[in-house]
């Protein structure tokens, strides 16, 4: 589903910064992958890359078998709208749209019909658990209600690969287990194939497969093999040999 081919970042400048170096990985079709590194390890840069919003500097992406930047402008900004989904830690809902206008939002740039578009808002809505809330501003509904609303968003138009950034950040341990808990449910029951970028080894524990970075390379892949708990604490492990500031171990319980 997902291939990173020698995929290099540099940021050029009067001292120049490589952010990425020759990574390599692959992501099947169906999995859930976690991607942990300490503060400016290269995260959110790799994020950045496969969700074609930065061009590497070297090497390529391919998602569902197609080169990512192989295409121009145009056909950049479809693919992007078209085979990607997007979960943020700041939800990036609108304030002025009810919850079933944020989630309809991707499909109004697509020839599909109300009728069409009803029947998936009201599939995935029911799905999500936020079917009663649908008419309802994202300033009436909580934290957990506004991402499982994003979820709904970045799934409302079938993706081939959702990117997850720190989709728990900015909620509490409660909320933040259901959404783990409905992501991973989407994962197992739908087959969605899902990255998340996360420093919380909590979070990550729901994946199937953890890549580490350092400084920007591949530093140690981890794949879940016992409980959750188990895989936890093998997490916890490896983020310790990696170092970085302890704020970024998160200690909380889901």
């Amino acid at each position: 589903m997902l291939e990173v081919r020698n995929v290099s970042k540099v940021y050029e400048g009067k001292v120049n910064y490589r952010a990425l170096s020759d990574l390599n990985f692959t992501v099947k079709k169906g999995e859930f992958v976690g991607v942990m590194g300490p503060s400016g390890s290269g995260k959110t840069t790799l994020l950045n890359v496969i969700s074609t919003i930065d061009k590497p500097s070297a090497g390529e992406v391919y998602i569902d078998g197609k080169p990512a930047f192989g295409l121009n402008k145009r056909q950049l900004a479809l693919f992007r709208r078209r085979e990607l989904g997007f979960v943020f830690q700041d939800f990036n809902l609108l304030s002025t749209l009810t919850v079933k206008e944020n989630i309809i939002f991707p499909l109004t740039l697509e020839n599909i019909s109300v009728a069409e578009q009803d029947g998936r808002v009201n599939r995935i809505a029911d799905k999500l658990g936020i079917s009663h809330i649908l008419n309802k501003r994202t300033y009436e509904i909580s934290g957990g209600q506004s991402q499982r609303t994003a979820i709904a968003r970045a799934l409302v138009h079938d993706p081939k690969l959702i990117l997850a950034d720190e989709p728990t950040g900015n909620l509490d341990s409660k909320a933040a287990k259901d959404v783990l808990e409905t992501l991973q449910k989407l994962n197992k029951d739908d087959g969605a194939t899902m990255m998340m970028v996360t420093h919380d080894a909590q979070a990550a524990s729901y994946c199937d497969r953890i890549i580490f970075i350092k400084d920007g390379m591949l530093y140690r892949e981890l794949q879940r093999m016992d409980s959750r708990k188990e895989f936890f604490e093998d997490i916890m492990n490896v983020l310790t040999s990696l170092g970085g500031a302890s704020d970024e171990l998160s200690s909380v319980r889901l």
